[in-house]
């Protein structure tokens, strides 16, 4: 198309309607006008994603292996007895290795927490999706996926899912500035609400403005009603910094994410809950602090005491020693 006055125009139409429509979108949140557009091109792209994705991915038989674990922890057993054998198949590749490491955390969080998951594999970023932290999976309505279920990885809680075509699935992540969780923190139970904040850490506001928390304190899931959109006890991270209390009816904290929004590539989506909330069982053993090295120092005994024990004398000692043996050779000097 030739640069002219007219072509200006219309490219500056099309960005106008653009911004119209993202506008739309996100002020109508779950009842967009527009939802019903983008399922339907989901449903229209999701194959063409799924077609690159499988074509350069050689490990998707180890994701397919995870996609039937929704029968709870007794599918546990065998998934690990696939991933085992997919390990010595895969042979020594670094980047399968660490995909592999990727599903054994994964298996190990959905053991902890008896969550049954469908694995799934990141295919596609939000940029073409809005402005929103969004990722696109290759699992969708075929694999039994709807909407407002808990999407997790090894690290903790990566998102929910939002849009769900017959193959693939859109996943708001847990940092996008609309996202909110009910949390509830480690041991002490105080609950709040997380928000996303993009690549800051997420703000928290606690229920209890009185609450007693300091860095390095740990919440998880509190879940939701029906387990949808959030099941309980997924971890979601640590506190890193506590705003003073003023006295106000809540409290705020900022907390760094468990996962890396970042590098996600292999996810599960929680299909089943818990019959029971796991409460912080799905969270990692804490470290053990080093052992303190103890250094005893024993100090001297007097200077009495050494000439005693048979030790060197002390000065004053041997200034008198010195003194005599001087008298007895000039006594023997005399004539």
């Amino acid at each position: 198309m030739r640069d002219t006055r007219e072509s200006r125009l219309l490219l500056v139409l099309l960005i106008a309607i653009a911004f119209a429509l993202i506008t739309v979108d996100i002020r109508g949140g779950q009842e967009s006008p527009v939802d019903g557009a983008r399922q339907a091109a989901s449903a229209v792209f999701g194959p063409v994603e799924n077609g690159v994705a499988a074509a350069v991915d050689p490990i998707g038989n180890a994701i397919g292996a995870v996609r039937d674990s929704g029968e709870r922890h007794t599918r546990i057993a065998a998934l690990e007895k696939e991933n085992a054998q997919l390990k010595a198949e895969l042979g020594s590749d670094d980047r399968n290795r660490n995909r592999l490491r990727e599903l054994d955390s994964m298996l190990k969080t959905a053991g902890a927490g008896q969550y049954g998951i469908k694995g799934a594999q990141v295919i596609a970023i939000g940029a073409a999706q809005g402005f929103s932290w969004t990722v696109t999976i290759d699992v969708g309505a075929r694999d039994g996926i709807t909407r407002d279920m808990t999407v997790l990885n090894g690290s903790g809680l990566v998102g929910r899912v939002t849009t769900v075509g017959p193959s693939t699935a859109t996943v708001l992540l847990a940092n996008d500035p609309d996202f909110t969780v009910g949390t509830r923190m480690e041991k002490s139970d105080e609950l709040g609400f997380a928000t996303g904040q993009g690549d800051r850490p997420l703000l928290v506001q606690l229920l209890n403005g009185k609450a007693k928390v300091k860095p390095g304190d740990r919440l998880v899931t509190f879940g939701s009603s029906a387990d949808k959109p959030f099941v309980p006890g997924v971890p979601v991270g640590e506190v890193v910094r506590v705003d003073p209390a003023g006295g106000g009816l809540t409290r705020n904290i900022y907390v760094r994410p468990y996962v890396g929004f970042t590098k996600l590539d292999i996810v599960g989506v929680v299909v089943q809950a818990p019959r029971s909330d796991p409460r912080d069982a799905v969270l990692p053993q804490k470290p053990k602090p080093a052992p303190t090295v103890t250094v005893t120092v024993t100090p001297p005994p007097p200077d009495g005491q050494q000439a005693a024990d048979g030790q060197q004398p002390n000065t004053a000692q041997q200034g008198q020693n010195q003194q005599n043996q001087q008298g007895r050779d000039q006594g023997d000097a005399t004539p």
